[in-house]
Protein backbone atom coordinates (compact mmCIF):
# COMPACT_ATOMS: atom_id res chain seq x y z
CA UNK A 1 0.00 0.00 0.00
CA UNK A 2 1.53 3.13 -1.17
CA UNK A 3 1.44 6.45 1.46
CA UNK A 4 0.39 9.66 0.58
CA UNK A 5 2.34 12.75 2.44
CA UNK A 6 0.29 15.94 2.24
CA UNK A 7 1.38 19.42 3.12
CA UNK A 8 -1.52 21.40 4.08
CA UNK A 9 -0.64 25.14 3.42
CA UNK A 10 -2.92 27.02 5.85
CA UNK A 11 -3.11 30.96 4.91
CA UNK A 12 -3.10 32.45 8.21
CA UNK A 13 -1.21 32.76 10.93
CA UNK A 14 -4.57 33.75 13.53
CA UNK A 15 -3.79 31.45 16.44
CA UNK A 16 -7.74 30.61 17.06
CA UNK A 17 -7.68 30.46 13.09
CA UNK A 18 -11.15 28.61 11.24
CA UNK A 19 -9.04 27.61 8.68
CA UNK A 20 -6.52 25.70 10.75
CA UNK A 21 -9.18 24.12 12.54
CA UNK A 22 -10.96 22.84 9.27
CA UNK A 23 -7.76 22.03 8.31
CA UNK A 24 -7.46 20.31 10.81
CA UNK A 25 -10.75 18.16 11.08
CA UNK A 26 -10.88 17.06 7.11
CA UNK A 27 -7.53 15.71 7.75
CA UNK A 28 -9.30 13.09 10.32
CA UNK A 29 -12.08 12.53 7.59
CA UNK A 30 -8.90 10.56 5.11
CA UNK A 31 -8.12 6.87 4.91
CA UNK A 32 -5.24 5.58 6.66
CA UNK A 33 -2.40 5.57 3.98
CA UNK A 34 -3.03 9.57 3.86
CA UNK A 35 -1.06 11.64 6.34
CA UNK A 36 -1.15 15.70 6.46
CA UNK A 37 1.40 18.13 7.85
CA UNK A 38 0.95 22.12 8.35
CA UNK A 39 3.57 23.60 7.22
CA UNK A 40 4.94 26.99 8.86
CA UNK A 41 4.65 29.77 6.34
CA UNK A 42 4.87 32.61 9.41
CA UNK A 43 8.44 32.93 9.35
CA UNK A 44 9.44 33.43 6.16
CA UNK A 45 10.86 36.72 4.61
CA UNK A 46 8.99 38.70 2.43
CA UNK A 47 9.73 37.62 -0.96
CA UNK A 48 12.92 39.58 -2.60
CA UNK A 49 13.93 38.17 -6.16
CA UNK A 50 18.01 39.52 -4.86
CA UNK A 51 17.47 36.32 -2.69
CA UNK A 52 16.94 34.27 -5.07
CA UNK A 53 20.64 33.00 -5.21
CA UNK A 54 20.84 32.88 -1.31
CA UNK A 55 17.39 31.73 0.06
CA UNK A 56 16.40 31.74 3.85
CA UNK A 57 16.72 28.52 5.56
CA UNK A 58 12.59 28.71 6.53
CA UNK A 59 12.68 29.08 2.49
CA UNK A 60 14.55 26.17 1.75
CA UNK A 61 12.72 23.70 4.47
CA UNK A 62 9.37 24.51 2.91
CA UNK A 63 10.64 24.07 -0.51
CA UNK A 64 11.68 20.69 0.88
CA UNK A 65 8.63 19.97 2.78
CA UNK A 66 6.50 20.51 -0.65
CA UNK A 67 9.21 18.53 -2.82
CA UNK A 68 8.82 15.43 -0.35
CA UNK A 69 5.20 15.63 -0.43
CA UNK A 70 2.88 13.73 -2.55
CA UNK A 71 -0.28 16.37 -2.31
CA UNK A 72 -1.00 19.86 -1.27
CA UNK A 73 -3.97 20.88 0.69
CA UNK A 74 -4.33 24.52 0.69
CA UNK A 75 -6.95 26.10 3.51
CA UNK A 76 -7.13 30.03 2.87
CA UNK A 77 -8.80 32.77 4.52
CA UNK A 78 -10.76 35.47 2.42
CA UNK A 79 -9.00 38.41 3.07
CA UNK A 80 -10.38 42.04 0.78
CA UNK A 81 -11.60 39.19 -1.51
CA UNK A 82 -8.50 37.36 -2.18
CA UNK A 83 -6.16 35.36 -0.55
CA UNK A 84 -4.07 36.42 2.61
CA UNK A 85 -0.63 38.17 2.14
CA UNK A 86 0.89 35.53 4.16
CA UNK A 87 -0.46 32.87 1.70
CA UNK A 88 0.95 34.39 -1.96
CA UNK A 89 4.29 35.42 -0.43
CA UNK A 90 4.85 31.57 0.78
CA UNK A 91 3.98 30.59 -2.73
CA UNK A 92 6.18 33.08 -4.09
CA UNK A 93 9.20 31.85 -2.21
CA UNK A 94 8.10 27.86 -3.01
CA UNK A 95 8.03 29.05 -6.91
CA UNK A 96 11.29 30.44 -7.38
CA UNK A 97 14.09 31.07 -8.44
CA UNK A 98 12.57 30.84 -12.11
CA UNK A 99 12.62 27.09 -12.89
CA UNK A 100 13.05 26.05 -9.40
CA UNK A 101 9.56 25.47 -8.76
CA UNK A 102 8.62 22.92 -5.55
CA UNK A 103 5.00 23.25 -6.88
CA UNK A 104 4.81 22.02 -10.50
CA UNK A 105 2.85 18.86 -11.00
CA UNK A 106 2.02 18.22 -7.10
CA UNK A 107 -2.16 17.83 -7.10
CA UNK A 108 -3.60 19.62 -4.92
CA UNK A 109 -7.30 20.43 -3.27
CA UNK A 110 -8.71 24.00 -2.15
CA UNK A 111 -11.05 24.40 1.10
CA UNK A 112 -11.65 27.84 2.83
CA UNK A 113 -13.69 28.73 5.73
CA UNK A 114 -15.60 31.97 6.61
CA UNK A 115 -17.98 33.78 8.54
CA UNK A 116 -19.76 35.19 4.83
CA UNK A 117 -22.50 33.29 3.27
CA UNK A 118 -20.12 32.76 0.07
CA UNK A 119 -17.18 31.50 2.28
CA UNK A 120 -13.87 31.65 0.60
CA UNK A 121 -15.48 31.54 -3.41
CA UNK A 122 -13.11 34.51 -4.17
CA UNK A 123 -10.02 33.70 -2.28
CA UNK A 124 -9.94 30.27 -4.07
CA UNK A 125 -10.61 31.22 -7.87
CA UNK A 126 -7.54 33.79 -6.98
CA UNK A 127 -5.41 30.47 -5.90
CA UNK A 128 -6.91 28.48 -8.34
CA UNK A 129 -5.39 31.21 -10.96
CA UNK A 130 -2.36 31.65 -9.08
CA UNK A 131 -1.59 27.76 -9.03
CA UNK A 132 -2.45 26.91 -12.59
CA UNK A 133 1.08 29.41 -13.44
CA UNK A 134 2.72 26.99 -11.21
CA UNK A 135 1.43 24.02 -12.99
CA UNK A 136 -0.30 22.79 -10.55
CA UNK A 137 -3.29 20.38 -10.92
CA UNK A 138 -5.66 21.78 -9.22
CA UNK A 139 -9.28 19.46 -8.12
CA UNK A 140 -12.14 21.16 -9.79
CA UNK A 141 -14.90 19.76 -8.05
CA UNK A 142 -16.46 19.69 -5.63
CA UNK A 143 -15.87 23.12 -4.75
CA UNK A 144 -16.27 24.07 -0.45
CA UNK A 145 -17.31 27.47 0.20
CA UNK A 146 -18.03 27.14 4.03
CA UNK A 147 -19.40 29.32 6.04
CA UNK A 148 -18.24 29.22 9.42
CA UNK A 149 -21.25 29.10 12.18
CA UNK A 150 -22.23 26.86 14.92
CA UNK A 151 -22.26 23.11 14.31
CA UNK A 152 -19.34 23.28 11.84
CA UNK A 153 -17.21 21.48 14.13
CA UNK A 154 -17.88 19.38 17.19
CA UNK A 155 -16.85 20.07 21.09
CA UNK A 156 -13.77 17.88 19.74
CA UNK A 157 -12.93 19.71 17.34
CA UNK A 158 -13.94 17.33 14.59
CA UNK A 159 -16.27 18.33 11.77
CA UNK A 160 -19.86 18.72 12.64
CA UNK A 161 -22.76 15.81 11.93
CA UNK A 162 -24.67 18.80 9.79
CA UNK A 163 -21.31 19.19 7.67
CA UNK A 164 -19.68 16.01 8.24
CA UNK A 165 -21.46 13.83 4.74
CA UNK A 166 -20.65 16.97 2.38
CA UNK A 167 -16.96 17.15 3.73
CA UNK A 168 -16.51 13.40 3.56
CA UNK A 169 -17.08 13.47 -0.16
CA UNK A 170 -15.17 16.12 -0.34
CA UNK A 171 -12.29 14.12 1.08
CA UNK A 172 -12.92 11.01 -0.83
CA UNK A 173 -12.67 12.92 -4.20
CA UNK A 174 -9.59 14.50 -3.13
CA UNK A 175 -8.33 11.58 -2.22
CA UNK A 176 -8.68 10.30 -5.77
CA UNK A 177 -7.23 13.12 -6.86
CA UNK A 178 -4.31 12.85 -5.37
CA UNK A 179 -3.74 8.86 -5.88
CA UNK A 180 -4.38 9.49 -9.71
CA UNK A 181 -1.97 12.94 -9.91
CA UNK A 182 0.62 12.40 -7.43
CA UNK A 183 4.07 11.07 -9.30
Amino acid sequence: MTNYQIVVIVGSLRRDSFNRKLATAIAKLAPAEFSFKQVEIGDLPLYNQDDDANQAASVKRLKTEITSAQGLLFVTPEYNRSISGVLKNAIDHASRPYGQSAWAGKPAGILGVSVGAAGTCMAQQHLRNILACLDVPVMGQPEAFIQAKDGLFDPAGNIGPDSNAFLLGWMDRYVTWVKKHAA
